[in-house]
Order: structure tokens, then C-alpha cells, then sequence
């Protein structure tokens, strides 16, 4: 358990840092997700990327000398150097301007856009949210709030988080069976090094948690996944999400979602095998 308090003047002093990464939205990337995600159909070159594939592209590559014991990079270059030792993707705000084509040259320009310190039941929590825009040839495609959540570990004694119910109302449906070989597999395609995707031992010996983790970007792939499947061409305005509960690969989970009355709003979660809620998510559609 960290011994010290984080230090928000410290940390403060990462507002407004900025950094800008081109890439090319690489055709063979989006062939390999579609391979993982076990998909039928493979977007084309100059085809639109599905929604929130972007996650695939942009990676910060650090030397594997900078490289922490947890596996991300360690802390204090683009995003601040926050001491506690959990980190977590806790959450964004996704809006789609325009398409983002694969085989397009594309850049996007992240800013670090907050720092909070809040204290949790468990101790101090940071919360660190980073803005990206992405760009095509100057005209923003996507733009994206990500939350960044770090903590402490549970402690001995600590009471457990109290589990919520996920809805039962669904109109949409769909079975996951996580393993493995689909965690890393999208850790590989967007280049996570967090070891709590892949190292079990690690996981249960270090982490004390009982199974690898699923990704939640990868939890909200699934979920947007399955507004593609059953509303196709379908294009998403914006897609909000937060991670409630983590999924674990030693048992199945499933992904669940209903359009709204007004006919572009849809309620999107996932549950676990014991019908907890683990995400919650909103998406509006064009």
C-alpha cells in the first residue's frame, strides 16, 4: 500500500501538457481485430474503421529499460507521475465527426485535461482525464475524453465493493466466452504491456485478483459490436462508457444493449456470469 499522499500541486503541473502521434489507420491491424473479435466481415481499404477500433492505432512505445513492474511505461513522461500502484481505464466520452478510413494518415493531439486527487473507502484515489483529438488531412474525426483511475490495493479487512444488478430488460443479447488467447491478442494489437491482461501469476500473486482482467476497451468494442450487429449501417454520433466492475477470464460474461423510443438512443451494459453489472455505456446514433 502506498505510504504516501499524492502530491496534487505536483501533479498539477501536468495540465495542458500535450502530445501529438501520426499514424496510418493500417489495414492488416483491422484484419487481425476482425480475426480476434472472430468477425465475418473485414473492413476494406478507404472503408470506414468501426467504431472505437481506434484504440488499435497511436501506440506509445516506450524502450522496455523505461518499461514498470506492472508492464505500462513508467510514470512522469506524458502522463503524470502518480505513485499509487493500480491503474485503471475507468471510462470515456467518444464523438464521431466523421469517419476515419482505414489506410488514411491520421494525427492525434492528447492533452492532459484534468488532475483530481479524492479520497476513496480504500484510501486516495487519482483521477487523470486526457483529451485526444483525431485528425484526417486537418479535419477532426473523433473526439475522446478518457478517465484514468489510480489506487491503492484493497487491503486485508477491507469490505468488498457492494455488486449491482445489471438490467434485465434487454432487447439485445450476447454470450462472451473470454480466454487467454483474446486478451492477448488485443493486447498485442494495441500494444498494452499491463501485465494484468496476461501474466497470471502476476494477477495472483501480485494483484491478488482471482483470473486475468478483460480490457475494458475491449468490453466496450464488444458492446458497440453488437449495435453493428443488430442495427446495421447504423452510423454512432457518440459513445459514452465507465467501468463499474472488473471481468475476469476464468468465467463467461455477456454483453446487452436496447435501443430507445426516440429510435437513436441505446442503453448498452455487461454483465457477469452472477448478472452483475460490470459496464454501463450510452450511445446516440447519427
Amino acid at each position: 500500500m502506498s505510504t504516501e499522499t499524492p502530491d496534487i500541486d505536483q501533479l498539477s503541473q501536468w495540465i495542458g501538457r500535450t502530445e501529438t502521434r501520426t499514424d496510418r489507420i493500417d489495414l492488416g491491424k483491422a484484419q487481425a481485430l476482425s480475426a480476434t473479435l472472430d468477425l465475418v466481415s473485414v473492413p476494406a481499404e478507404g472503408e470506414a474503421l468501426p467504431p472505437l477500433w481506434h484504440w488499435m492505432y497511436f501506440w506509445s512505445v516506450s524502450p522496455a529499460s523505461l518499461i514498470g513492474a506492472d508492464g505500462h511505461p513508467q510514470r512522469g513522461g506524458f502522463l503524470p507521475p502518480v505513485t499509487l500502484p493500480r491503474r485503471m481505464w475507468a471510462g470515456s466520452r467518444v464523438i464521431f465527426r466523421g469517419p476515419l478510413p482505414v489506410g488514411a494518415v491520421a494525427e492525434r493531439t492528447s492533452l492532459i485535461r484534468s488532475v483530481n486527487v479524492k479520497q476513496g473507502k480504500s484510501g486516495p484515489l487519482v483521477f487523470v482525464t486526457v483529451a485526444h483529438e483525431i485528425a484526417v488531412s486537418g479535419e477532426p474525426v473523433i473526439l475522446e475524453e478518457h478517465d484514468i483511475v489510480y489506487r491503492d490495493p484493497p487491503q486485508p479487512g477491507d469490505a468488498p465493493a457492494l455488486s449491482k444488478a445489471a438490467p434485465t430488460d434487454a432487447q439485445w443479447s450476447q454470450p462472451i466466452v473470454p480466454d487467454p488467447v483474446l486478451l492477448f491478442r488485443y493486447s498485442a494489437l494495441t500494444f498494452n504491456g499491463h501485465r494484468i491482461h496476461y501474466d497470471r501469476r502476476y494477477m495472483t500473486e501480485v494483484e491478488d485478483y482471482p483470473g486475468l482482467i478483460v480490457h475494458g476497451p475491449l468490453i466496450a468494442t464488444l458492446l458497440t459490436g453488437l449495435v453493428a450487429r443488430e442495427l446495421p449501417g447504423r452510423a454512432f454520433a457518440s459513445f459514452t462508457f465507465r467501468a463499474v466492475s472488473p471481468l475476469f477470464d476464468i468465467e463467461p460474461f455477456s454483453v446487452h444493449g436496447r435501443l430507445e423510443a426516440d429510435g437513436r438512443s441505446v442503453t448498452l451494459w455487461a454483465a457477469n456470469a452472477r448478472g452483475e453489472l460490470a459496464m454501463q455505456a450510452e450511445a446516440s446514433l447519427a
